[in-house]
Protein backbone atom coordinates (compact mmCIF):
# COMPACT_ATOMS: atom_id res chain seq x y z
CA UNK A 1 0.00 0.00 0.00
CA UNK A 2 0.97 3.61 -0.45
CA UNK A 3 2.45 4.13 2.99
CA UNK A 4 3.87 7.54 2.06
CA UNK A 5 0.34 8.94 1.60
CA UNK A 6 -0.32 11.26 4.51
CA UNK A 7 -3.69 13.00 4.32
CA UNK A 8 -2.37 15.70 6.63
CA UNK A 9 0.54 16.38 4.30
CA UNK A 10 0.90 19.89 2.95
CA UNK A 11 1.49 18.62 -0.57
CA UNK A 12 0.36 15.53 -2.46
CA UNK A 13 0.84 14.50 -6.06
CA UNK A 14 -2.34 13.84 -8.03
CA UNK A 15 -2.89 12.17 -11.36
CA UNK A 16 -6.18 13.44 -12.83
CA UNK A 17 -7.36 11.43 -15.83
CA UNK A 18 -9.60 13.54 -18.02
CA UNK A 19 -7.70 16.48 -16.57
CA UNK A 20 -8.51 18.85 -19.45
CA UNK A 21 -12.21 18.11 -19.24
CA UNK A 22 -14.91 20.20 -17.63
CA UNK A 23 -14.66 18.73 -14.12
CA UNK A 24 -11.00 17.71 -14.41
CA UNK A 25 -9.80 21.23 -15.22
CA UNK A 26 -11.69 22.76 -12.29
CA UNK A 27 -10.36 20.04 -9.96
CA UNK A 28 -6.79 20.48 -11.20
CA UNK A 29 -6.98 24.21 -10.56
CA UNK A 30 -8.32 23.67 -7.04
CA UNK A 31 -5.65 21.07 -6.20
CA UNK A 32 -2.88 23.39 -7.40
CA UNK A 33 -4.31 26.22 -5.30
CA UNK A 34 -4.06 23.90 -2.29
CA UNK A 35 -0.32 23.47 -2.90
CA UNK A 36 -0.42 20.07 -4.59
CA UNK A 37 1.29 18.79 -7.73
CA UNK A 38 -1.01 17.73 -10.59
CA UNK A 39 -0.40 15.50 -13.60
CA UNK A 40 -3.35 15.95 -15.98
CA UNK A 41 -3.80 13.16 -18.54
CA UNK A 42 -6.27 13.75 -21.38
CA UNK A 43 -6.53 12.67 -25.02
CA UNK A 44 -8.69 15.77 -25.74
CA UNK A 45 -11.47 13.69 -27.31
CA UNK A 46 -14.00 15.55 -25.17
CA UNK A 47 -11.60 17.66 -23.09
CA UNK A 48 -10.31 21.00 -24.32
CA UNK A 49 -6.84 22.52 -24.07
CA UNK A 50 -8.47 25.92 -23.46
CA UNK A 51 -9.80 24.59 -20.14
CA UNK A 52 -6.27 24.32 -18.73
CA UNK A 53 -4.65 27.26 -20.53
CA UNK A 54 -4.34 29.28 -17.34
CA UNK A 55 -2.63 26.36 -15.57
CA UNK A 56 0.04 25.70 -18.18
CA UNK A 57 2.63 28.02 -16.65
CA UNK A 58 2.19 26.66 -13.11
CA UNK A 59 5.39 24.95 -11.90
CA UNK A 60 3.42 22.10 -10.28
CA UNK A 61 1.12 21.43 -13.25
CA UNK A 62 2.06 18.90 -15.92
CA UNK A 63 -0.22 18.16 -18.86
CA UNK A 64 0.17 14.96 -20.86
CA UNK A 65 -1.84 14.53 -24.04
CA UNK A 66 -2.40 10.81 -24.31
CA UNK A 67 -4.92 8.06 -23.69
CA UNK A 68 -5.46 6.15 -20.46
CA UNK A 69 -5.08 2.98 -22.56
CA UNK A 70 -1.40 3.86 -23.14
CA UNK A 71 0.01 1.65 -20.40
CA UNK A 72 3.54 3.04 -20.55
CA UNK A 73 2.39 6.64 -20.05
CA UNK A 74 -0.14 5.73 -17.36
CA UNK A 75 2.50 3.71 -15.52
CA UNK A 76 5.00 6.57 -15.56
CA UNK A 77 2.47 9.07 -14.20
CA UNK A 78 1.04 6.76 -11.54
CA UNK A 79 4.55 5.90 -10.31
CA UNK A 80 4.98 9.56 -9.34
CA UNK A 81 1.51 10.02 -7.81
CA UNK A 82 -0.10 9.57 -4.41
CA UNK A 83 -3.72 9.81 -5.56
CA UNK A 84 -5.41 9.07 -8.88
CA UNK A 85 -8.70 10.83 -9.63
CA UNK A 86 -10.15 8.87 -12.53
CA UNK A 87 -12.52 11.14 -14.45
CA UNK A 88 -11.74 10.04 -18.01
CA UNK A 89 -14.84 8.41 -19.52
CA UNK A 90 -17.30 8.54 -22.36
CA UNK A 91 -19.75 11.27 -21.29
CA UNK A 92 -22.98 12.83 -22.50
CA UNK A 93 -26.24 11.18 -23.52
CA UNK A 94 -25.71 11.91 -27.21
CA UNK A 95 -22.24 10.37 -27.38
CA UNK A 96 -23.39 7.36 -25.36
CA UNK A 97 -26.33 6.58 -27.66
CA UNK A 98 -24.41 7.22 -30.88
CA UNK A 99 -21.17 5.42 -29.94
CA UNK A 100 -22.03 2.52 -27.61
CA UNK A 101 -18.90 0.46 -28.43
CA UNK A 102 -16.64 3.41 -27.61
CA UNK A 103 -18.62 4.00 -24.39
CA UNK A 104 -18.32 0.46 -23.09
CA UNK A 105 -14.67 -0.02 -24.04
CA UNK A 106 -13.53 3.38 -22.74
CA UNK A 107 -15.31 3.05 -19.42
CA UNK A 108 -14.60 -0.57 -18.52
CA UNK A 109 -11.18 -1.17 -20.09
CA UNK A 110 -9.94 2.29 -19.13
CA UNK A 111 -10.92 1.84 -15.50
CA UNK A 112 -9.34 -1.62 -15.39
CA UNK A 113 -6.09 -0.13 -16.70
CA UNK A 114 -6.16 2.63 -14.07
CA UNK A 115 -6.84 0.19 -11.21
CA UNK A 116 -4.12 -2.25 -12.26
CA UNK A 117 -1.59 0.55 -12.50
CA UNK A 118 -2.65 2.14 -9.22
CA UNK A 119 -2.27 -1.23 -7.49
CA UNK A 120 1.31 -1.48 -8.76
CA UNK A 121 2.24 1.75 -6.96
CA UNK A 122 -0.28 1.77 -4.11
CA UNK A 123 -2.08 4.94 -5.21
CA UNK A 124 -5.43 5.82 -3.69
CA UNK A 125 -8.05 5.89 -6.48
CA UNK A 126 -11.09 8.16 -6.67
CA UNK A 127 -13.41 6.77 -9.35
CA UNK A 128 -16.06 8.91 -10.99
CA UNK A 129 -19.35 7.09 -11.46
CA UNK A 130 -22.78 8.45 -12.27
CA UNK A 131 -26.37 8.80 -11.12
CA UNK A 132 -27.22 6.85 -14.29
CA UNK A 133 -26.54 3.65 -12.33
CA UNK A 134 -29.81 4.20 -10.46
CA UNK A 135 -31.52 3.58 -13.80
CA UNK A 136 -35.30 3.50 -13.59
CA UNK A 137 -35.38 3.66 -9.81
CA UNK A 138 -38.49 5.37 -8.47
CA UNK A 139 -37.56 5.53 -4.77
CA UNK A 140 -36.64 9.19 -4.26
CA UNK A 141 -34.09 10.31 -3.15
CA UNK A 142 -31.56 7.81 -4.49
CA UNK A 143 -29.48 6.27 -1.71
CA UNK A 144 -26.16 4.49 -2.28
CA UNK A 145 -27.66 1.32 -0.77
CA UNK A 146 -30.70 1.18 -3.07
CA UNK A 147 -31.29 -1.62 -5.56
CA UNK A 148 -31.07 -0.52 -9.18
CA UNK A 149 -33.33 -1.23 -12.15
CA UNK A 150 -31.89 -0.84 -15.65
CA UNK A 151 -33.60 -1.09 -19.01
CA UNK A 152 -33.06 -3.88 -21.53
CA UNK A 153 -29.77 -4.45 -23.34
CA UNK A 154 -31.23 -3.41 -26.71
CA UNK A 155 -31.51 0.15 -25.38
CA UNK A 156 -27.97 1.54 -25.71
CA UNK A 157 -28.71 4.27 -23.13
CA UNK A 158 -28.25 1.63 -20.44
CA UNK A 159 -24.83 0.55 -21.74
CA UNK A 160 -23.38 3.61 -20.02
CA UNK A 161 -25.04 2.84 -16.69
CA UNK A 162 -24.01 -0.81 -16.86
CA UNK A 163 -20.41 0.06 -17.78
CA UNK A 164 -20.13 2.43 -14.80
CA UNK A 165 -21.62 -0.23 -12.52
CA UNK A 166 -18.91 -2.63 -13.69
CA UNK A 167 -16.37 0.10 -12.87
CA UNK A 168 -17.80 0.33 -9.35
CA UNK A 169 -17.79 -3.46 -8.91
CA UNK A 170 -14.20 -3.63 -10.13
CA UNK A 171 -13.02 -0.76 -7.94
CA UNK A 172 -14.65 -2.19 -4.83
CA UNK A 173 -13.24 -5.63 -5.67
CA UNK A 174 -9.73 -4.15 -5.71
CA UNK A 175 -10.45 -2.75 -2.25
CA UNK A 176 -11.84 -6.04 -0.90
CA UNK A 177 -9.27 -8.35 -2.46
CA UNK A 178 -6.09 -6.27 -2.52
CA UNK A 179 -6.70 -3.52 0.03
CA UNK A 180 -6.28 -0.83 -2.63
CA UNK A 181 -7.93 2.35 -1.37
CA UNK A 182 -10.70 2.91 -3.92
CA UNK A 183 -13.48 5.48 -3.48
CA UNK A 184 -16.23 5.45 -6.14
CA UNK A 185 -18.45 8.55 -6.25
CA UNK A 186 -21.67 9.04 -8.21
CA UNK A 187 -22.11 12.45 -9.80
CA UNK A 188 -25.54 13.97 -10.32
CA UNK A 189 -25.72 16.53 -13.17
CA UNK A 190 -22.61 18.58 -12.50
CA UNK A 191 -22.77 21.94 -14.29
CA UNK A 192 -20.90 25.24 -14.61
CA UNK A 193 -18.49 27.26 -16.73
CA UNK A 194 -16.46 25.28 -19.33
CA UNK A 195 -19.10 22.60 -19.77
CA UNK A 196 -19.86 21.96 -23.41
CA UNK A 197 -23.35 21.53 -24.86
CA UNK A 198 -21.83 19.42 -27.64
CA UNK A 199 -22.83 16.06 -26.18
CA UNK A 200 -26.33 16.87 -24.98
CA UNK A 201 -25.52 18.68 -21.70
CA UNK A 202 -28.73 20.57 -21.09
CA UNK A 203 -27.74 23.81 -19.31
CA UNK A 204 -24.99 24.98 -21.70
CA UNK A 205 -27.22 23.99 -24.62
CA UNK A 206 -30.18 26.01 -23.29
CA UNK A 207 -27.97 29.02 -22.49
CA UNK A 208 -26.34 28.98 -25.94
CA UNK A 209 -29.72 28.77 -27.64
CA UNK A 210 -31.13 31.59 -25.50
CA UNK A 211 -28.16 33.91 -26.10
CA UNK A 212 -28.33 33.34 -29.85
CA UNK A 213 -32.07 33.92 -29.88
CA UNK A 214 -32.65 30.41 -31.23
CA UNK A 215 -35.56 28.24 -30.05
CA UNK A 216 -34.82 26.64 -26.66
CA UNK A 217 -35.36 22.94 -27.41
CA UNK A 218 -36.79 20.85 -24.58
CA UNK A 219 -36.70 17.12 -25.32
CA UNK A 220 -39.76 15.10 -24.30
CA UNK A 221 -42.62 16.83 -22.49
CA UNK A 222 -40.36 18.77 -20.11
CA UNK A 223 -41.85 17.30 -16.94
CA UNK A 224 -38.73 15.20 -16.26
CA UNK A 225 -36.73 16.74 -13.42
CA UNK A 226 -33.07 16.93 -12.40
CA UNK A 227 -30.88 18.39 -9.66
CA UNK A 228 -27.98 20.52 -10.91
CA UNK A 229 -24.85 20.92 -8.79
CA UNK A 230 -22.22 23.59 -9.38
CA UNK A 231 -18.82 22.19 -10.37
CA UNK A 232 -17.19 24.48 -7.78
CA UNK A 233 -19.08 22.60 -5.05
CA UNK A 234 -18.47 19.20 -6.66
CA UNK A 235 -14.68 19.55 -6.72
CA UNK A 236 -14.66 20.34 -3.00
CA UNK A 237 -16.45 17.04 -2.39
CA UNK A 238 -14.03 15.11 -4.61
CA UNK A 239 -10.97 16.72 -3.02
CA UNK A 240 -12.43 16.07 0.43
CA UNK A 241 -12.91 12.38 -0.33
CA UNK A 242 -9.43 12.19 -1.85
CA UNK A 243 -7.71 13.23 1.35
CA UNK A 244 -10.03 11.78 4.00
CA UNK A 245 -8.46 8.89 5.91
CA UNK A 246 -11.61 6.76 6.25
CA UNK A 247 -13.68 6.69 3.05
CA UNK A 248 -12.27 3.78 1.02
CA UNK A 249 -14.55 0.93 -0.03
CA UNK A 250 -17.78 2.95 0.08
CA UNK A 251 -19.89 4.71 -2.55
CA UNK A 252 -20.74 8.39 -2.25
CA UNK A 253 -23.42 10.43 -4.00
CA UNK A 254 -22.31 13.94 -4.97
CA UNK A 255 -25.04 16.31 -6.11
CA UNK A 256 -27.58 18.97 -5.31
CA UNK A 257 -31.02 18.26 -3.88
CA UNK A 258 -32.62 21.33 -5.52
CA UNK A 259 -34.99 19.74 -8.05
CA UNK A 260 -36.27 21.47 -11.18
CA UNK A 261 -38.25 20.27 -14.21
CA UNK A 262 -36.53 20.67 -17.57
CA UNK A 263 -39.34 22.91 -18.81
CA UNK A 264 -39.00 25.15 -15.74
CA UNK A 265 -35.24 25.17 -16.32
CA UNK A 266 -35.77 26.40 -19.88
CA UNK A 267 -38.04 29.17 -18.62
CA UNK A 268 -35.48 30.16 -15.97
CA UNK A 269 -32.69 30.30 -18.57
CA UNK A 270 -34.89 32.44 -20.82
CA UNK A 271 -35.62 34.84 -17.94
CA UNK A 272 -32.02 35.10 -16.70
CA UNK A 273 -30.61 35.70 -20.19
CA UNK A 274 -33.37 38.19 -21.05
CA UNK A 275 -33.89 36.18 -24.22
CA UNK A 276 -36.82 36.39 -26.62
CA UNK A 277 -36.28 32.76 -27.62
CA UNK A 278 -39.31 30.52 -28.01
CA UNK A 279 -39.38 27.34 -25.91
CA UNK A 280 -40.29 24.33 -28.06
CA UNK A 281 -40.92 20.70 -27.15
CA UNK A 282 -39.08 18.12 -29.28
CA UNK A 283 -40.17 14.45 -29.11
CA UNK A 284 -37.38 12.07 -28.06
CA UNK A 285 -37.78 10.23 -31.37
CA UNK A 286 -36.63 13.38 -33.18
CA UNK A 287 -33.88 14.27 -30.70
CA UNK A 288 -32.08 10.93 -30.36
CA UNK A 289 -31.43 7.78 -32.38
CA UNK A 290 -33.29 4.60 -31.43
CA UNK A 291 -32.01 3.15 -28.18
CA UNK A 292 -32.78 6.16 -26.00
CA UNK A 293 -34.84 6.00 -22.83
CA UNK A 294 -35.19 8.68 -20.15
CA UNK A 295 -35.94 8.64 -16.44
CA UNK A 296 -38.46 10.96 -14.83
CA UNK A 297 -36.67 12.10 -11.66
CA UNK A 298 -33.14 11.95 -10.31
CA UNK A 299 -32.57 13.26 -6.79
CA UNK A 300 -29.58 12.23 -4.62
CA UNK A 301 -29.52 11.37 -0.96
CA UNK A 302 -26.32 13.13 0.15
CA UNK A 303 -26.52 12.07 3.79
CA UNK A 304 -23.49 9.79 3.60
CA UNK A 305 -21.04 12.36 2.24
CA UNK A 306 -22.47 15.05 4.48
CA UNK A 307 -21.90 12.86 7.53
CA UNK A 308 -18.34 12.04 6.45
CA UNK A 309 -17.15 15.43 5.15
CA UNK A 310 -19.81 17.86 6.37
CA UNK A 311 -20.28 18.64 2.67
CA UNK A 312 -23.33 20.02 0.91
CA UNK A 313 -23.78 22.34 -2.09
CA UNK A 314 -23.57 26.07 -1.41
CA UNK A 315 -24.72 27.46 -4.79
CA UNK A 316 -28.32 27.44 -5.98
CA UNK A 317 -29.60 27.18 -9.55
CA UNK A 318 -29.77 30.96 -10.03
CA UNK A 319 -26.08 31.32 -9.15
CA UNK A 320 -25.17 28.36 -11.35
CA UNK A 321 -26.97 29.83 -14.35
CA UNK A 322 -25.31 33.22 -13.77
CA UNK A 323 -21.84 31.65 -14.01
CA UNK A 324 -22.74 29.65 -17.14
CA UNK A 325 -24.32 32.68 -18.85
CA UNK A 326 -21.23 34.82 -18.11
CA UNK A 327 -18.96 32.09 -19.47
CA UNK A 328 -21.00 31.60 -22.65
CA UNK A 329 -21.13 35.35 -23.26
CA UNK A 330 -17.33 35.53 -22.96
CA UNK A 331 -17.00 32.74 -25.53
CA UNK A 332 -19.42 34.39 -27.95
Amino acid sequence: MNTHLNTQSKSLTYLVTGGAGFIGSHLSEHLLNQGNTVFALDNLSTGNIDNIQRLQGHPNFHFVRDDIMNQMVLDRLASQSDIVVHLAAAVGVQLIVERPVHTIETNIMGSEMVLKTALRYGCRVLMASTSEVYGKGIKIPFNEGDDVLLGTTDKSRWAYAASKMVDEFLGLAYWQEYGLEVVPFRLFNTVGARQTGQYGMVIPRFVQQALRGDPIKVYGDGTQSRCFCDVRDVILAIAGLAEHSDVAGKLYNIGSTEEVSILALAEKVKTQTGSASEIVLIPYTEAYPSGFEDMQRRVPDIGRINARLDWKPTRDLTEILTSVIEFEKSRM
